[in-house]
């Protein structure tokens, strides 16, 4: 049987609920649990990202959020599944494999956003075209950790095998 069957077939908000609970029953450690989230930042984080990501679609670096100590980790197994230290780390040895063998700019297509806490959830799908002229798409999961208005710890979540296709499969768009 599979477990995660039913979750899949969730709206929108009903996982935005469960997310809450998961989150907000998370790290049963023994730890003092914080205080209840504010509000006004839960909503302004999303705000934040939302515009990131509107500004992405329209061609800017949604890694203008990234503060430069961020620590990003890649979920999976692969060459590029790892742990990332610092925005510099993450786009020369994360990023720039994939983007520079891309003909078109990564677009993404947001699914949702969810906030809870200083936690973001973002859910999207990205597509461009490689430098070989075949198509690239994945779907994507980031969870981000905001403070004072910019990402200080990222996981991410994505088809490993279809990003490094790409970077094995087409030559670097020349600089």
């Amino acid at each position: 049987m599979n477990v995660t069957t039913p979750i899949l077939s969730l709206s929108g908000s009903a996982c935005a609920v469960l997310l809450t609970l998961a989150l907000a029953t998370a790290g049963g450690s023994g730890r003092a649990e914080p205080a209840a989230p504010d509000t006004a930042t839960v909503a302004q984080n999303e705000r934040i990202v939302r515009k990131a990501f509107d500004a992405w679609t329209g061609g800017e670096s949604v890694f203008d959020l990234l503060s430069p100590d961020v620590i990003w980790t890649i979920h999976g197994s692969g060459p590029v599944a790892d742990t990332y230290k610092g925005v510099e780390d993450f786009v020369q040895r994360a990023s720039v494999p994939l983007v520079s063998r891309l003909a078109t700019p990564l677009t993404p297509e947001v699914h949702n956003i969810w906030a809870v806490g200083d936690i973001v959830v973002i859910r999207f799908d990205a597509a461009a075209i490689t430098t070989s002229g075949a198509p690239y798409g994945n779907e994507f999961v980031w969870i981000w950790t905001i403070e004072d208005g910019v990402v200080v710890e990222a996981e991410a979540f994505l088809d490993l095998v279809a990003y490094q296709e790409v970077v094995d499969n087409n030559e670097p768009r020349e600089q």
